[in-house]
């Protein structure tokens, strides 16, 4: 056999795994960086589970959709969407079949790990004040220490005022920190484990430091800024009780390289596809089969909770779409899910050269490569997996190659170096073929992680496909 016919041979046989980059139009290049540019403007302003849904449905809205409410009925075409105590939300385009033969879903989730506040945060040390935390989600508590952080949130009343709050934002807003312990005291610190560095009781924010002008109480740092929130929110410190307050990296989504090939930015993982799943439902006009777009919540803490997919509201908003089609069985919902098909659409480790040692680079996503497509995600031995079935797996194959959408099949690192779950154990729980596509993300749960525009335009693709079939 001659070196060209072994070329070829290799060419038609190999899994090449090439740079997306390579042989690009310029009008496919144009198309990405245009969809990068409004990717990063929605996520600059839409840092917390509350904002992306508020915003996704604003967007909604623009594009003609309504609120399921507002239809007695529903024949294909119609374009509808269900919130969910404003942290999630359910978005469907009916299609031309019966829903019992199924639906075409994809779900991701809005929230990203993050640090909350405690019911009773604020408190004075030697003329400090402070505000006591709990992280959310999975993170290095280190990574979290002297970054500028900004404050999102609202509180209820008991007369049922919300007051909304969100200050770090604006150029002219404060911001807010966790100090670290200057290295040269640090000494006792640098013995921890790498993991105890920080401590969660050590995530405490400082929030102030001039004190109220009166010689006559104490805690006049405390009462200070009590006062100040008093005088523009109306709020006192019971009020905290009853309020849901978050602070996320104050940094701004930007381009990353020479090249502005990349985007660094909060929260990527995973609104990068809750964006992606958004803005591919607003092109679909009248599918075969329903389209389904979910934005859930509580992902990062296990999707339990009222707003996490475990909760039997989505049912409710499948049921509704069955009802208001003409179906009332009570067997619908169920031969509903067993026909439907799902992409699960949550991101997964992109290979980070500093860390080689982490990732097994056969089976490791690359940033800028394409998709990742994961057929069983789970820790160890598949501990907690969802596994897609060949057959499902080669059916979404077809469908990314036939937009020449790129994908790159993976894992979440080394078998033993730990793993995680995603969104499709709750699909499939519920009887649905689900696979894992997402897109590769470096530095995943840090406060600026690192994704690559080629990727990010991709899952926008694959995801309109899959929805329009």
């Amino acid at each position: 056999m001659s070196k060209t016919d072994g070329k070829e041979l290799k060419e038609k046989l190999f899994d090449s795994k090439k740079s997306g980059w390579e042989h690009l139009s310029d009008e496919e290049l144009k198309n990405i960086f245009q969809y990068a540019d409004e990717y990063m403007y929605y996520l600059n302003n839409s840092k917390t589970e509350k904002e992306i849904v508020q915003n996704s449905k604003e967007i909604l809205l623009k594009n003609g959709f309504c609120d399921i409410s507002e239809k007695e009925t529903l024949v294909p075409g119609d374009k509808v969407f269900y919130i969910n105590r404003g942290r999630c939300i359910y978005i469907a385009i009916i299609g031309e079949e019966e829903i019992e033969k199924g639906l075409n879903v994809v779900v991701a989730h809005c929230d990203s790990p993050r640090i909350d506040l405690k019911q009773n945060p604020l408190y004075e040390d030697n003329e400090l004040g402070m505000l006591k935390t709990h992280y959310y989600g999975g993170i290095k508590k280190y990574q979290w220490t002297n970054i500028p952080l900004s404050m999102h949130g609202f509180v209820v009343k008991p007369d049922g005022e919300r007051i909304n709050i969100c200050i770090g934002e604006k150029e002219e807003d404060p911001i807010f920190t966790i100090s670290d312990l200057l290295p040269h005291l640090a000494n006792e610190q640098m013995e921890r484990k790498l993991k105890d560095g920080v401590q969660g009781e050590e995530l405490n924010i400082l929030a102030g430091s001039i004190p109220y002008d009166t010689e006559e109480v104490s805690e006049r740092v405390k009462l200070n800024i009590l006062k100040l929130l008093n005088d523009t929110y109306g709020i006192k410190e019971v009020d905290f009780v009853s309020s849901e307050i978050e602070f996320v990296p104050a940094f701004k989504a930007k381009s990353l390289g020479f090249d502005y090939s990349m985007i660094a930015g909060y929260g990527q993982d995973d609104k990068v596809c809750c964006y992606a799943g958004l803005r591919a439902i607003l092109n679909i006009e009248k599918p075969r089969k329903t389209a389904v777009c979910v934005i859930t919540d509580k992902e990062e803490v296990g999707f339990n909770g009222v707003t996490g997919m475990y909760t039997r509201i989505f049912d409710g908003f499948v049921t509704e779409l069955l009802e208001k089609t003409g179906n009332t069985k009570a067997s619908s919902l169920d031969k509903t899910f067993s026909n439907t098909k799902a992409l699960s659409a949550d991101v997964d480790a992109a290979y980070n050269p500093n860390f080689a040692f982490a990732f097994e680079k056969n089976n490791t996503a690359y940033l800028g490569k394409g998709m990742s497509l994961v057929k069983y995600t789970g820790a160890r031995g598949k501990s907690g997996a969802s596994e897609a079935p060949a057959e499902f797996v080669a059916e979404v194959r077809k469908t990314f190659d036939s937009v020449n959408a790129r994908y790159q099949s993976c894992e979440l690192g080394k078998v033993d170096k730990g793993g995680g779950g995603t969104i499709a154990l709750t699909l499939a729980n519920r009887g649905m073929e689900v696979v894992d596509v997402g897109v590769p993300v470096m530095g995943m749960h840090s406060p600026y992680e690192i994704t690559s525009k080629f990727d990010v335009y991709q899952a926008y693709k694959g995801y309109q496909a899959f929805l329009n079939q």
